[in-house]
């Protein structure tokens, strides 16, 4: 779902970092509550957790492989405000570090996988929660259901900016100028991909999260929700504990196991380097002015794929990767606190931020 520089018009990509500079800004303002508590960890935790969990490629049937985002998991405990300020951030790491996903693509990737999926995700878990209680068994099952649709409208969105490409984008003979998919083969390849693998692992995993906090941490659950009663007896609501320090043995664990991702063969649809493009499949002589031209816009990687420019020791170099890319959001986030605090801070007595 990372799309690549080259697949994309140069305005296509100006519409989606319109669309997104905005909402960044928005998105900052509304998680202020979060960076103001001491559950500001957890913005640190969420965006790991999205950017550990996209490097777990599972196979798809067709041969392609795919993966999960995390998006609405965060939206359900932090809501879909910080979901996008971590989710965003992930994103931008994975670019500027490791090639994944496009630099100039990022306003569209960020407003397919940090804007549409943990907004209409969590907006699935509100409808089918409503009237359950915290560790009610729908209430996980919900947040399972708002992962899956979420991630899949998010897949919708990427396949759709696709496969108009060729419709918005071609020479005067007709030759697609960036992405050659058109809709009939962009939609059918990613529902193929999020519709059976990444959306049923989105589902698990967001469901078995959930689940295990209803058990073992009832505090980080509440913080996204204040009015919703603990058990369906409306019990008193259990000791606060400290909110955070759950998740970092799980990301420890993730990064450890990361290499795993390396075992789904073949590559997602859509992100093939030019040269790997089948043109026969697609009735090109030649490989798409447009694409040619942009795809290798950023050549600053530090991990360019994920591993070592030698192509050798790649579990050690992904392995390498999931830790630079945690310690690279954990400074990420600790910047963007404290530029909201600080902001927070100059802001003139009695002014409020958008609530």
């Amino acid at each position: 779902m990372h799309i690549p520089d080259g697949y994309l018009s140069p305005a296509t990509c100006a519409v989606g970092a319109a669309v997104m500079a905005p909402a960044i800004g928005v998105a900052c303002a509304r998680t202020r509550a979060v960076v103001k508590s001491r559950e500001a960890p957890l913005l640190a935790l969420g965006a790991s957790y999205s950017f550990l969990v996209m490097m777990f490629n599972v196979p798809v049937p067709d041969g392609t492989t795919a993966h999960a985002v995390g998006a609405v998991l965060i939206a359900v405990l932090l809501g879909p405000w910080a979901a996008t300020v971590c989710v965003s951030v992930a994103l931008v790491i994975q670019a500027l570090f490791f090639g994944d996903g496009g630099v100039l693509a990022l306003g569209v990737n960020t407003f397919n996988m940090a804007l549409v999926m943990p907004f209409t995700g969590y907006a699935v878990y509100r409808l089918v929660a409503r009237g359950s209680s915290l560790t009610a068994r729908r209430r996980a099952l919900a947040a399972g259901v708002g992962g899956y649709v979420g991630l899949n409208l998010a897949a919708l969105c990427a396949a759709t900016e696709l496969g108009l490409q060729p419709v918005l984008f071609h020479s005067a003979n007709g030759t697609p100028l960036y992405a050659p998919f058109h809709l009939s083969q962009s939609i059918p390849a990613m529902a193929l991909a999020h519709l059976t693998a990444a959306g049923f692992v989105e589902f698990v995993l967001t469901v078995g999260v959930v689940a295990y906090l209803q058990r073992a941490n009832l505090p980080v659950l509440r913080i996204n929700h204040p009015g919703v009663p603990d058990t369906d007896a409306g019990l008193v609501p259990a000791p606060v504990r400290p909110a955070w320090r759950w998740g970092l043995m799980g990301m420890a664990a993730m990064a450890v196991l990361t290499p795993l991702g390396l075992l789904a063969p073949g590559g997602a649809f859509g992100e093939d380097a030019p040269a790997d493009l089948n043109l026969h499949k697609y009735h090109l002589n030649a490989i798409p002015a447009g694409l040619d031209k942009y795809n290798d816009f950023w050549r600053h990687t530090v991990l360019g794929g994920y591993g070592f420019a030698s192509g050798h020791h790649a579990d050690l170099g992904y392995w390498l990767s999931a830790l630079v890319g945690v310690a690279a959001i954990g400074v990420a986030i600790s910047l963007l606190i404290a530029t909201i605090r600080l902001a927070a801070r100059s802001r003139p007595h009695g002014a409020h931020a958008p609530g």
